[in-house]
């Protein structure tokens, strides 16, 4: 993760009890709860904040996801997102996050995650402009596509890969 990159900021949570699974690390279903916390502090980011929601009647809705599941997260742990835009046209906009996690908090760990390091989760995203009225896609305001726009990056090796097909054997 770059420390001197300019554009969004990363998103922090930490990991609390009610997430950890029977296996004694993050659930899965959590990973992407933050991840989507993520991208809802994107939005405001771009203009697409809670006023533009109540007045326009549209929102960013997620029309697919990948995620991967890297490293194993324990309680406590201090977690930092950091989103990327991949691509954007006239009512769509490719996105990608990357979890990087610190040790538990208040034991030698950063409380709101890693500065550096390997990712420990990563989803890829495509987000769809919703008129919520109309049920269906609606162009993004100049302004938001323009600043969409303007924070697109190189997609990461890993972006793009799909599940393929387990071999018989």
């Amino acid at each position: 993760m770059s420390g001197d990159r300019t554009g969004l900021p990363d998103h922090r949570a930490v990991v609390v009890p009610e997430w950890i699974d029977y296996n004694g690390h993050m659930s899965e279903a959590f990973y992407v709860l933050v991840f989507g916390h993520a991208t809802d502090a994107l939005m405001p980011e771009v203009g697409l904040d809670e006023a533009y929601r109540g007045r326009s009647g549209c929102s960013l809705y997620t029309a697919e996801a990948h995620v991967r599941y890297l490293r194993e997260v324990p309680e406590g742990a201090g977690l930092t997102v950091r989103t990327r835009v991949l691509g954007v046209d006239a009512k769509k906009c490719r996105l990608v996050h990357e979890m990087y996690a610190a040790g538990p908090a208040g034991r030698g760990g950063a409380s709101g995650g890693s500065a550096g390091g390997s990712a420990v989760a990563t989803t890829e995203l495509l987000m769809i402009h919703v008129d919520q009225g109309a049920g269906r896609a609606a162009p993004f305001p100049e302004p938001v596509r323009e600043c969409l726009a303007s924070l697109v990056e190189a997609a990461p090796e890993w972006a793009g890969r799909s599940i393929g097909p387990v071999p018989r054997g």
